[in-house]
């Protein structure tokens, strides 16, 4: 996300689409209070419960096999968080051999309630209520690794409700503590972050905020402010506080922009905020207000009585008077200073979670810390340049590119809509049109605000006018097929959205949309189909397929496959189609990804987003033995042994080999071991080998080690990780993957499993 950050920080365009996964989900839960209403100082009964589809069950909070349940609720100011106390409705109990313990589960419903004490002087009005839960669901043939969903409730803080509690639901169970006769858990690994991202997002959303202070709007403005605060009574220290109190009222106001843009926008993460029609083309119309408005067509102001009441206020003086007065110039500075904002929101917007107010807090810090600085070292003041007719100048220009940058937002409407109206050639013939405009503008040709009619060019403008005309005629190659490089990933695809990835003999032919019939058409030629799940409003999609595709090492790979693109982003029903399809196969919507299919439509290797390194997706695409030579399967299995140290796979090498991937708490995968025993024993000697990996995620070696005890397991055992998870898609267990002697997937099974299947599956490879 970083590269993606950057790109579209840097071109003023474009907005990030938030990838994400989704678990398989065989419980629906909802949270109820009682009562609704509450006063403070009063209990609340939080009723959690979950609809189980049928033939399958959860695990209760106290089960002593399995993963039990776990729920945690999460913080709330209104709540005495140290006193919430959690209930259990009664289990089905039953001994299970399988574990050798008794098991307790929920079937059809799983009930608790959770009881809240309200803090006596909670703030009377609306409060969340929320609650997570973390529970595994399982049933005859297989389980679902532990997966975590959040329930909420509205509840109502009123002083004048009744404040009589109400009582636990009879035979519910106080939750005192884990179940006992599990190995505990052990230190989880370092969790995955996007923290290198999110330090490029803010150090280009904090530069954002020291370009908007040359503008016409804010420039003129520090002079004059810096001389209110140094010149005021009192001494230079007390001017300082009252400088930084300033800046404070500045960076509170875009922070607040920030989460309210959170709060209203947020959700339109999860269903591809980047793509939706509706979105992008509110955010164009923002542009090209914002557009016209720096040409010159009309000024965009803050109403004058708002303004007056916060000046009004900032006269009052003291510390409440000076952010005041903050707050008073950043809306003062809001024409200028929108485009940079409305920019830096649409590309972090789509990110979701912490990202828009801490972009807006970097972003206002850039803005306001010259402000600070010159109050500490005023006599920099008078080395200011001065302001004149070169702040129109960034005006207009500016005017330009915000103009060029609505059009890349436009252009995402047309494409998910398919109107076909902003072709490559229409679009690239808008953004020259519009630089050359600004480039002859700062030359002189073109008089408009800003530059007299006998005023000389400086170099400034000169340099400037040159970089811009340079910039439009590189653009013309690209009107007639060229490449444009990292320009591609904004603009229209040469041919449209499901164009040719190359031209001329050298075409990339891809079907569009037809997933059933690139499977036929791949089992007539003998081949596989490499999928590409993709969008028509994908900004790394098009990068991928202008500038990866077309190199001459990849295409010559990808003519070994069947190709067919899936676009998922459309408001048509073959894009629901197809992200159904990538949501119930790979667990995620996120786009671009690829994955390696066999003509049955089975899995032979996945590439999720994007990569600027040629070496690594020739790797993926030569996985499947399709791009040059064949590459074992077996080389992403990367385990380790109950000791800690790395699984020597010297042993698979030249092997039919059998991996079983499986957990202590599955029951289906208990009830399969006495047939890989079996199979151990009876075709060891003819040359295969059997090798269970444990995916348990809580315990670890020890706890597997325990389980071994009672469970004996004549072969091979070894420790899986997060990254098989993605590596084989092990979306549910048991899964079982034959490899062939040359380390080729054969065949794939996924919950329990006959024993002779398997056998007769092994003998096949023999």
């Amino acid at each position: 996300m970083g590269c993606r950050t950057r790109r579209i920080l840097s071109l003023l365009v474009g907005v990030v689409l938030a990838a994400f996964a989704q678990a398989p989900n065989q419980v629906k839960w909802s949270l109820t209070l009682e009562p609704a209403s509450a006063a403070p100082g009063s209990k609340v009964l939080a009723h959690l419960e979950g609809a189980i589809d049928a033939g399958w069950h959860v695990y209760s909070m106290t089960t002593a096999a399995a993963i039990p349940t776990t729920i945690k609720v999460a913080p709330n100011a209104a709540v005495e968080m140290e006193k919430v106390r959690v209930f259990q409705a009664p289990p089905k109990k039953a001994f299970d051999q399988n574990f050798n313990l008794e098991t307790e589960t929920y079937e059809g419903a799983a009930r608790f309630v959770i009881e809240l004490q309200l803090k006596p002087d909670a703030t009377a009005g609306p409060s969340e209520i929320s609650a997570e839960v973390r529970y595994q669901t399982c049933n005859d043939r297989l389980c679902i690794p532990p997966v975590r969903r959040t329930a909420s409730a509205s509840l109502t803080i009123d002083p004048a409700a009744r404040a009589a509690a109400p009582a636990i639901p009879a035979g519910f169970v106080k939750f005192t503590g884990p179940p006992k006769g599990r190995v505990a858990a052990t230190t989880p690994g370092p969790a995955t972050t996007d923290a290198q991202s999110l330090g490029t997002f803010l150090l280009v959303a904090f530069g954002f905020g020291l370009a908007a202070i040359f503008t016409p709007c804010v420039f003129p403005m520090i002079p004059i402010t810096m001389s209110y605060f140094l010149n005021r009574q009192g001494t230079r220290r007390e001017a300082i506080f009252h400088a930084a109190l300033f800046c404070l009222g500045i960076v509170v106001l875009f922070s607040g922009l920030g989460l309210l843009t959170t709060a209203i926008l947020g959700p339109f993460g999860i269903v591809q905020l980047g793509s939706n029609p509706w979105v992008n083309g509110f955010i164009a119309l923002v542009f090209l207000a914002f557009g016209v408005s720096l040409l010159g067509a009309f000024e965009i102001t803050i109403p004058s009585s708002i303004l007056t009441r916060l000046d009004r206020g900032a006269q009052s003086g003291g510390i409440a008077g000076t952010m005041l007065m903050g707050l008073t110039f950043a809306l003062s500075s809001f024409a200028c200073v929108g485009p940079f904002m409305g920019t830096l929101l649409a590309a972090s917007v789509a990110d979701g979670g912490a990202r828009p107010p801490l972009g807006m807090v970097a972003f206002a810090t850039g803005l306001a810390l010259p402000f600070f600085l010159l109050a500490l070292f005023p006599s920099y003041l008078k080395r200011l340049p001065k302001s004149g007719g070169w702040l129109a100048r960034v005006k207009v220009v500016m005017g330009f590119i915000v103009l060029a940058a609505m059009l890349k937002f436009l252009v995402s409407v047309d494409q998910v809509l398919q109107w076909g109206f902003l072709t490559r050639e229409r679009f690239l013939a808008a953004w020259i049109v519009l630089f050359v405009m600004a480039g002859l503008y700062l030359l002189g040709f073109l008089r408009m605000e800003g530059i007299s009619k006998d005023e000389p060019v400086g170099l400034g403008r000169l340099l400037v006018g040159m970089v811009l005309l340079i910039f439009s005629i590189s653009l013309v190659p690209g009107m007639f097929g060229g490449k444009l490089g990292e320009l591609d990933a904004y603009i229209p695809l040469a041919g449209g959205s499901s164009g040719p990835s190359a031209s001329g003999e050298n075409a990339l032919i891809w079907t569009k949309n037809q997933y059933r019939a690139a499977l036929e058409r791949a089992r007539s030629e003998r081949k596989l189909v490499l999928v590409n799940f993709t969008g028509y409003a994908c900004t790394n999609c098009h990068w991928m397929k202008a500038n990866m595709f077309t190199r001459p090492e990849i295409a010559g790979a990808l003519r070994n496959f069947v190709l067919v693109e899936l676009y998922t982003d459309g408001t048509d029903d073959a894009s629901r189609v197809n992200q159904e399809l990538q949501q119930a196969k790979f667990a995620t919507i996120a786009i671009p990804y690829y994955a390696i299919l066999d003509p049955d439509g089975n899995v032979v290797a996945s590439f999720p987003g994007l990569t600027r390194n040629p070496a690594e997706y020739l790797a993926f695409l030569e996985k499947s033995g399709a791009g040059k030579a064949a590459q074992s399967d077996l080389a992403g299995l990367t385990v380790t042994t109950l000791k800690g140290g790395s699984f020597d796979d010297a042993a698979l090498q030249g092997k039919v080999v059998v991996v079983n991937f499986w957990a202590t708490w599955c029951v289906p995968c208990i009830r399969e071991i006495p047939g890989f025993n079996r199979l151990n024993d009876e075709l060891a000697g003819s040359g295969v080998v059997v090798l269970g990996v444990s995916m348990d995620e809580d315990g670890g070696a020890p706890l597997v080690a325990s389980f071994l005890k009672d469970h004996p397991m004549k072969y091979s055992v070894a420790l899986g990780s997060p990254k098989l998870t993605e590596r084989f898609h092990l979306n549910l267990l048991p899964t079982t993957v034959v490899f062939d002697r040359s380390g080729k997937t054969l065949q794939r099974f996924e919950g329990f499993t006959k024993a002779d299947l398997l056998e007769s599956a092994v003998k096949t490879a023999l």
